[in-house]
């Protein structure tokens, strides 16, 4: 399974249109090799380089498993978001205070859809995966 996105490299600079600096919209994301038993996707997308320790961007689960991409500042239909570092459940930018951080754009197959309120953070949905995670994929952006 894999994750790309037109907008940035593995490891690439995030262009500011993503981030706090710019319209704080949400990349368009690329999805292939999705494992044919899967269920449903999940998506994590954190900072393990803020200063106040990991901090959550974007999470989302129950992707159709069908999804080939996330548009642009857009959630897939059917897809629900959880609640991030920001304390709502959407899409936070990177705005990092300072210097250069790794934004993940971490990629879940699940053998089943999950049940989860909208009010759900990263963690309830880990331990939602836990012992259901068919496949991983990741693509990560720098940011400063």
């Amino acid at each position: 399974m894999q994750i790309t996105s037109p907008a940035f490299q593995n490891n690439g600079k995030i262009p500011s249109r993503y981030t706090c600096d710019g319209k704080n919209i949400s990349p368009p994301l690329i999805i292939s090799g999705v494992p044919e038993n899967a269920q449903s996707l999940a998506l994590i997308s954190d900072d393990p380089d803020a200063p106040v320790g990991l901090w959550v961007h974007w999470i989302m689960w129950n992707i159709d498993p069908k999804t080939t991409e996330i548009k642009e500042n857009s959630v897939p239909e059917g897809a629900v978001q959880g609640v991030t570092s920001f304390g709502d459940a959407k899409y936070g930018g990177p705005c990092p205070p300072s210097g250069t951080h790794r934004y993940f754009f971490k990629l879940y197959a699940l053998d089943t859809k999950l049940d989860l309120p909208k009010t759900a953070d990263k963690n309830a949905l880990e331990a939602a995966m836990k012992n259901h995670i068919l496949a991983k994929a990741e693509i990560i952006g720098l940011y400063r």
